[in-house]
C-alpha cells in the first residue's frame, strides 16, 4: 500500500488500483472539531480536482477536492453518526471514501510523505 497526498491536504492511499481517500491530520487540525461529513454517493465518478466531499467544523466548511480521478466505490458509513472519527484518527478510520483509480498517472502529481511533510513546513 502506498500513500500520496495532494497540496489541499488529501491524502489517499493505494491498493490493487483503488484509493482511500481521506484529509491529513495537518488539515482536521486547522479545522477544528469536526461537527458534519458529507460524503459522495457510491456510482459516482469524479474528475480529479473535483469537489467530492464536504467536511464542516465548528469553525469552518470545507470542500474535499479528488486526488484523483475515478468512481466511487465505497463511503465511509461511520462518518455519519461519529463525524469526530477525522479529528482522531484523520489519516485512518476517518477515511472518507473509497475510489476505483481511472488513471493512476495522476498519482505522480502527488506528494510521498516526505514531500507533504516539507510542503507543510513551508505553510507556517
Amino acid at each position: 500500500m502506498t500513500i500520496y497526498y495532494s497540496q489541499d491536504h488529501e491524502w489517499i492511499s493505494v491498493e490493487a488500483g483503488i484509493g482511500t481517500v481521506g484529509i491529513t491530520d495537518y488539515a482536521q487540525n486547522a479545522l477544528g472539531d469536526i461537527v458534519f461529513v458529507e460524503t459522495p454517493e457510491v456510482g459516482l465518478a469524479y474528475a480529479k480536482g473535483d469537489e467530492v466531499a464536504v467536511v464542516e467544523s465548528v469553525k469552518a466548511a470545507s470542500e474535499i477536492l479528488a486526488p484523483v480521478s475515478g468512481e466511487v466505490v465505497a463511503i465511509n458509513e461511520k462518518l455519519a453518526d461519529d463525524p469526530a472519527l477525522v479529528n482522531s484518527h484523520a489519516e485512518a478510520d476517518g477515511w472518507f471514501y473509497q475510489v476505483k483509480i481511472s488513471d493512476t498517472g495522476e498519482l505522480t502529481a502527488l506528494m510521498d510523505h516526505d514531500g507533504y511533510n516539507a510542503f507543510v513546513a513551508g505553510l507556517e
